[in-house]
């Protein structure tokens, strides 16, 4: 969440949710909805794209999908985050790399499994890249756009 929102707030063109989330959808719904900013989430759990589909507003579009191959990376759009939550998780990193010169800003959760599920093959394809550890589990901003490394890390008290 903390990356998700510096994220958000350190940019103002579309948004893009791979995977909704009980948390991620309902939060970027509202941070976009304010400012009139594009949303599109994609699902491929009928699950969650219940859940997600009650967010669908003229800003917010929700889509469920069978393949995560049919998301058009090859559009000219530019997004301004991307947060990649979807699964099989193990696809995480294909859509990291496919979106890497798409997007100012890459939010990639579940990092600390790192090794599980391949991301040690995203990095090299990213200039910038910030790890958030403040809990588990972890989550990654990658960026080829973005200086992310100066992130100003969250004030974050427990």
């Amino acid at each position: 969440m903390p990356m998700l929102i510096k994220c958000v707030q350190m940019s103002d063109g579309p948004v893009l949710e791979i995977g909704s989330g009980l948390f991620s959808t309902s939060l970027l719904h509202w941070l976009c909805y304010e400012k009139g900013r594009k949303l599109i989430t994609y699902e491929n759990n009928l699950d969650y794209f219940s859940f997600a589909k009650s967010f669908q507003s003229r800003n917010h579009r929700i889509r469920f999908i069978k393949d995560w191959d049919e998301i058009d990376t090859e559009a000219k759009m530019h997004w301004s985050v991307v947060l990649i939550d979807h699964t099989p998780e193990e696809r995480r990193k294909i859509d990291a790399i496919r979106l890497k010169d798409k997007a100012d800003y890459i939010i990639i959760h579940d990092t600390d499994c790192e090794s599980k599920y391949g991301f040690d093959e995203v990095w090299p394809h990213f200039k910038y890249r910030y790890d958030w550890r403040g809990c588990r589990p972890w989550t990654t901003v990658v960026s080829n756009f973005k200086d992310v490394s100066k992130i100003e890390k969250p004030n974050i008290t427990k």
